[in-house]
C-alpha cells in the first residue's frame, strides 16, 4: 500500500498517512496542496443537490494545513527491530555480514544489566551468534569492534525507515531533509 507523504506549509516532511487518512483530511479542508501523482482515486456518493458523485484523488505527496514540524525536539516513536535494522540495512555490526531478519537481533552496546539505556545510540544490530558471543559484555571486554557507531536518527531519517514503499517523488523530497553525513541518503527508494 502506498502511503501519502505530508508536509508542513513550509514543505518540512511530518508524517505518513494513509489513503483513509487522506481522505479525512482532503474532507475537513486541511490539504493545501497536492503533490507528486496520484496514487488512488477514491469515489464516494452522489450529492442530492447536484447529482454529481464526489472524487477524492490522493496524491503521493500532500502539503497539510497548520502542521508543525515534530523536529529533533520530539522524541522518535518507540524503537521497534524493523526500523533499527533498517538503520543498520540488515548488516551485523560486529561481524558485517547481511542477514535475514530472523537471523538479526537487538543488541545492547552498553548491556542493560551494567547500566546500558534502551537508546537508539546504544543498540545496534548483530546476527545472532555475534550477540550470543558478545553476551553481556561491552565490545570491548569481548574483543568484539563495532563496525559503525549507532546514532539516533532525526526525523526524516526516521521517516525512511519507516517508510514502506517509499516512491522517487517522495524520497525526493525526504532526502532534502536527511544531514549530509547520513548514511540513508544514498539509498534508492523502495520503489512501489
Amino acid at each position: 500500500m502506498i502511503h501519502t507523504l505530508l508536509l508542513n506549509p513550509g514543505t518540512r516532511p511530518i508524517a505518513w498517512a494513509t489513503w483513509q487518512e487522506l481522505v479525512i483530511l482532503h474532507c475537513r479542508g486541511l490539504i493545501q496542496q497536492p503533490m507528486g501523482e496520484t496514487v488512488y482515486r477514491v469515489r464516494g456518493g452522489y450529492s442530492r443537490d447536484t447529482g454529481a458523485r464526489s472524487l477524492v484523488e490522493v496524491p503521493s505527496i500532500a502539503v497539510v494545513a497548520e502542521a508543525r514540524h515534530p523536529g529533533d525536539r520530539v522524541p522518535l516513536p518507540r524503537r521497534e527491530n524493523r526500523e533499527l535494522y533498517r538503520r543498520d540495512q540488515w548488516t551485523c555490526m560486529y561481524c558485517g555480514g547481511h542477514f535475514d531478519r530472523r537471523e538479526l537481533s537487538r543488541d545492547h552496546v552498553h548491556p542493560i544489566s551494567r547500566g546500558g539505556l534502551d537508546r537508539w545510540e546504544n543498540v545496534a544490530t548483530a546476527c545472532r551468534r555475534c550477540n550470543r558471543v558478545k553476551g553481556g559484555r561491552t565490545p570491548e571486554e569481548a574483543g568484539m569492534p563495532l563496525l559503525a557507531v549507532p546514532y539516533a536518527p532525526v526525523h526524516a531519517e526516521w521517516m525512511v525507515l519507516t517508510g514502506r514503499d517509499i516512491r522517487g517523488d517522495q524520497m525526493e523530497i525526504l532526502r532534502a531533509h536527511l544531514p549530509r553525513s547520513s548514511p540513508l541518503r544514498h539509498r534508492a527508494p523502495r520503489v512501489a
